[in-house]
């Protein structure tokens, strides 16, 4: 195996083991391990972290696959007024151990998304405000923790204002348009398995 790819698989290791959580500080300290200098791009790490979890999981992978979007349909129905977008591993196909549910609405009042998710019967573990800033803007948003089985949901509350505004992602390189609810609904009547992720990362 040549040394770039074999940072990329010590990368993805302590990524897939929970050793290390950031995709830069697990491909740094692979290179530090195995003493050497070249370093593998993110989508080169992401495509070995998905064939570990392949290999380590198997089909117990699929199912899991399987279930978290069936309880993302299930969250986005009940958000349904919010425009509620799938997004994340779930979204992408990749989910594995450790993955969570990823979903994003929009509304002014955070409470409101809490009042809604409790009348569904769920429980809120915690409630945390996350500030970025983005293009010389600050944005706020507000992260709602909800335990699920041996995985849990994360529903991502921003302001109505930025619809429509998607990110580039660091990993593969594509827009970050996740699923509506009505995409995600067609996709598990059709393809419930389909994956989302380019062959070759998008600049």
């Amino acid at each position: 195996m040549e040394p770039r790819r074999r940072v990329a698989w010590e990368a993805a290791w302590l990524l897939y083991t929970g050793a290390v959580e950031d995709f830069r500080e697990a491909k740094l300290e692979a290179a530090r391990s195995l003493g050497v200098e070249a370093l593998p791009s993110n989508y080169e790490v992401a495509l070995e972290l998905d064939a570990i979890a392949d290999e380590v999981e198997g089909d117990n992978r699929r199912r899991r696959l399987l279930e978290m979007r069936r309880e993302a349909l299930n969250l986005m129905r009940l958000l349904s007024t919010l425009n509620p977008r799938l997004i994340g591993s779930v979204w992408r196909g990749t989910a594995r151990r450790g993955s969570d549910i990823d979903i994003v609405v929009y509304a002014e009042d955070p409470g409101e998304v809490e009042m809604l998710l409790m009348e569904g019967g769920y429980d809120i573990r915690d409630v945390k405000e996350v500030s970025v800033q983005k293009g010389g803007e600050i944005r706020a948003s507000y992260h709602i923790h909800i335990p699920l089985n041996d995985y849990e949901a994360e529903i991502v509350v921003r302001h109505p204002d930025e619809m429509g505004r998607f990110e580039r992602c660091e990993i593969y390189g594509d827009l970050k348009r996740g699923l509506t609810l009505s995409e995600l609904e067609r996709i598990m009547r059709v393809d419930p398995l389909r994956r989302f992720v380019p062959e070759r990362r998008l600049r």
